[in-house]
C-alpha cells in the first residue's frame, strides 16, 4: 500500500496524473518534509503547501520558536505555516533522526533554514540523503550563496543595510529598513520556485538536485534597478526619499483635515486630464509645464503650489475625482486596516484561520488566481505535534513504539 501511494506521487511530480484521480490543485501528492523556522524556510512550505503539496512539519520537541515570538514576530507562525502538518521530533536521538528518515523516504523534497552546516551535522544534509535516494530535491534558504560571506550569519535586516536596499530606503544619512520582512519572504519564494523548477527537471532526468536560496542575493536582486540606473547613467542612484522623481507629480499630499493622500500624475495625457478635473487653466497653459520631462525640472515651484491648491480638498473628494477620471491615487493606509478592505473582502483575498492558541482572525491569500480561484486555506495551522501519531503510524510505527519514543523523550 505504502509503495502504490509513492509511484502515485512520483507519477504526479513528473506531471502525470494517476489514473483513479486527477489533482485538484498543481502539487496534490507531491510530499514535503520541512525543517525550517521563522519566516524563509516557512514561507517556501507555504506556497507549495497553498498549491496543494502535503507538507511535514519537523519541529523540535519544543516547537518552533516563533510559536512563542511577541511584538513584530507574533503573527509568523499563524501566516507562514498554514496548510501544514506538524511532528514534534528530537533530532539529536537516534530514535527521532530514523524517524525524520523515514518520512524523508516517502518525500519529493526536503527543506531546510538552518546555518550551514547544522543539517550536516545531524546526518541530513543534501549530500547523506541524496546516497539514499537520487530522486530527492532539496531546498536550503541561507544567508549567503557558497562564497566569502557564507560563514556570516544573516537577518533581513543585514542583509538590507549591505545589499544598499536600507540606503534606498531611508534619508540620505539615515538608512532604514523596509516596513517588511522583505528578502525572508521573497527569498521564500524563490527557494518555492527553484523546488518548481526541480520537479520539472526531474520529470525528465528522473534525478533530484539540491536548490539554493538566500537572503544577500535576494536583496541584490531587489536592488538592481539602481545597480544599473548607475551602469546606465553613470549616476548614482539617491535614496528613495530624496531621489529625483521621473515624474512631477508623485508624491503624499497633506489635505483639508490634516489627511495625507498619495497623488500621481506620470503622463503628458494625465496632466490635462487633472487640469481640466481641478479647473487648473492656468498651469496647463503655463509654457513651463508642456511636457512632464518640464514639470519635472520644475517640482521646486509646481509642487508647493499643488500642495496649496489640494489642501482644498479633503483625502475622499480627491479620492473620487482621482478615480472618476483614471488618475492613479492611494490613501494612507495602516496594515490593520486591509482587513476591512472592500477589494479584498470582495474578492476572497482574506481567508478565515484559526491559530494554534485558537485565536480567530483572517489571513491573507497568496496573490495569484489559478482558473479564476484563490489558493485558500485547506487547513489552520498545525498545534505542536498535532500529527506526530498519524504520520508515524504511516511510515510503519506500531502504537507501542510510538507511545515507547513519547515516553523516552519526556524522560529526556
Amino acid at each position: 500500500m505504502q509503495q502504490a501511494q509513492t509511484d502515485e506521487r512520483m507519477m504526479q511530480s513528473a506531471g502525470v496524473a494517476a489514473s483513479t484521480s486527477t489533482p485538484k490543485l498543481p502539487y496534490e501528492g507531491i510530499r514535503i518534509v520541512e525543517f525550517a523556522h521563522m519566516v524563509m524556510g516557512p514561507t517556501c512550505g507555504m506556497v507549495l503547501a497553498d498549491l496543494g503539496a502535503e507538507v511535514i512539519k519537523i519541529e523540535p520537541l519544543a516547537g518552533d520558536n516563533t510559536r512563542k515570538l511577541l511584538g513584530a514576530g507574533a503573527g509568523f507562525f499563524t501566516l507562514f505555516n498554514r496548510n501544514k502538518k506538524s511532528i514534534a521530533l528530537d533530532l539529536h536521538t537516534a530514535a527521532g533522526k530514523e524517524a525524520a528518515l523515514r518520512l524523508i523516504a516517502t518525500a519529493d523534497i526536503v527543506t531546510e533554514n538552518f546555518k550551514p552546516g547544522s543539517m550536516a551535522k545531524l546526518g541530513l544534509d543534501f549530500a547523506a540523503l541524496a546516497k539514499l535516494n537520487d530522486r530527492l530535491i532539496y531546498v536550503s534558504h541561507k544567508g549567503f550563496l557558497p562564497g566569502p560571506y557564507e560563514h556570516r550569519t544573516a537577518l533581513d535586516e543585514v542583509v538590507q543595510m549591505m545589499g544598499g536596499l536600507a540606503f534606498m530606503t531611508g534619508r540620505p544619512g539615515d538608512p532604514l529598513r523596509a516596513g517588511s520582512s522583505v528578502n525572508d519572504i521573497m527569498g521564500g519564494m524563490f527557494g518555492a520556485m527553484g523546488a518548481m523548477a526541480a520537479l520539472a527537471q526531474r520529470a525528465v532526468t528522473g534525478k533530484g538536485q539540491e536548490v539554493q536560496s538566500a537572503l544577500f542575493e535576494n536583496n541584490v536582486f531587489l536592488v538592481a534597478q539602481h545597480m544599473m540606473q548607475f551602469a546606465v547613467t553613470g549616476q548614482a542612484a539617491a535614496p528613495m526619499p530624496s531621489r529625483i522623481s521621473a515624474w512631477a507629480v508623485y508624491d503624499v499630499f497633506t489635505v483639508k483635515g490634516g489627511e495625507q493622500i498619495f497623488l500621481a500624475v506620470v503622463s503628458d495625457t494625465q496632466w490635462a486630464v487633472f487640469c481640466k478635473a481641478f479647473d487648473l487653466a492656468d498651469l496647463q497653459a503655463d509654457p513651463r509645464l508642456v511636457t512632464n520631462n518640464d514639470r519635472v525640472h520644475a517640482r521646486a515651484w509646481l509642487l508647493p503650489a499643488l500642495r496649496l491648491r489640494m489642501a482644498q480638498h479633503s483625502a475622499a473628494e480627491l479620492s473620487a475625482v482621482f478615480e472618476k477620471h483614471g488618475l492613479p491615487f492611494a490613501p494612507i493606509t495602516e496594515p490593520q486596516d486591509l482587513f476591512h478592505d472592500p477589494h479584498l473582502l470582495a474578492t476572497g483575498g482574506l481567508a478565515p484561520v484559526q491559530s494554534p492558541d485558537g485565536t480567530h482572525t483572517q489571513v491573507p491569500l497568496m496573490p495569484i488566481t489559478l482558473n479564476g480561484h484563490r489558493l485558500g486555506v485547506r487547513s489552520n495551522p498545525p498545534r505542536l505535534g498535532e500529527h506526530t501519531d498519524a504520520l508515524l503510524t504511516k511510515v510503519g510505527y506500531t502504537a507501542s513504539e510510538i507511545e515507547a519514543m513519547r515516553a523516552a523523550n519526556a524522560a529526556g
